[in-house]
């Protein structure tokens, strides 16, 4: 399958009628992991691809570093690979197709771009950036544009409701697939939202959100986990790694057992 196939193949989980579930990887084995778990597609997770390189989230992590987490997931796995690229690590509209074609070169199919606290029109100006570079690489790359009203807190009730659905359409025209809106878990909210919208909403994973078949009927598109697998796998590693430490024991890590021997053959050894 080609990278134009897949950023096509891609495109229409979005269009099904039903809910892409969306997990987030970080590395490689993140992203083996997932996808032998049945995903559809993998994403990366800016949150767990900084951590993991011992950066914060917020455009901190190097450049080099993120192309190349993008790079070694693509290369493991058959399915999509969208990219988190948080804003892009720059404004500049030259700089940002450069990362643009460079994250294409990286054999992604998709990315996050968010606007964060920026003016939205700028942020419609990187989208149209990011659509002139993919098409000039002749990939169909899906961009989904992400609003960050509710998550940053740019606004509150139904004020926040219509400044969202107002970028939603500015991104939208500026050539965004689709549009993501981290924050909101009322029904009632989302499937205002998810009316308002003309193009395939994505929700953010978040505790007391409903379950995917109950946002699906609500018209959300896409569910992305964000950095929830990341911070959970390393919990677990937490406790085990403590357990150890007290024990000295295998026991500690006994429900991991067999991974190393279970990723090695998946990864052809």
């Amino acid at each position: 399958m080609t990278q134009q196939d897949k950023a096509e193949a891609f495109a229409a989980l979005h269009h099904t009628g039903q809910i892409l579930i969306l997990p987030n990887a970080w590395d490689a084995a993140s992203a083996a992991v997932m996808e032998d778990a049945g995903a559809r597609a993998v994403a990366t997770s800016s949150a767990a691809v900084a951590w993991a390189h011992g950066y914060p989230d917020g455009d901190a992590l190097p450049l080099e570093k993120l192309l190349g987490a993008i790079a070694t997931v693509a290369r493991v796995v058959a399915v999509p690979v969208t990219a988190d690229i948080e804003g892009g690590y720059t404004d500049d509209l030259d700089a940002l197709a450069e990362t643009i074609r460079a994250v294409i070169g990286a054999g992604a199919v998709g990315v996050n771009l968010e606007d964060g606290r920026r003016d939205p029109d700028l942020h419609a100006r990187k989208v149209a950036a990011a659509r002139r570079a993919a098409e000039a690489e002749g990939v169909a790359l899906y961009i989904n544009a992400r609003a960050d009203v509710y998550l940053k807190a740019l606004a509150e009730g139904h004020a926040a409701f219509v400044e969202t659905v107002r970028r939603a359409e500015l991104y939208r025209d500026a050539g965004a697939s689709g549009i993501f809106v981290p924050g909101p878990k009322d029904d009632d909210l989302i499937d205002r939202l998810a009316d308002a919208i003309r193009l395939p909403l994505n929700i953010l994973l978040l505790p007391g959100l409903s379950p995917a078949e109950r946002l699906r009927a609500l018209g959300v598109r896409r569910l992305s986990a964000g950095s929830a697998p990341f911070r959970a796998a390393y919990a677990t590693l937490a406790g085990a790694v403590a357990r150890y430490l007290e024990t000295g024991e295998i026991d500690a890590f006994a429900a991991g057992a067999a991974g190393r021997e279970n990723l090695n053959r998946r990864f052809g050894g």
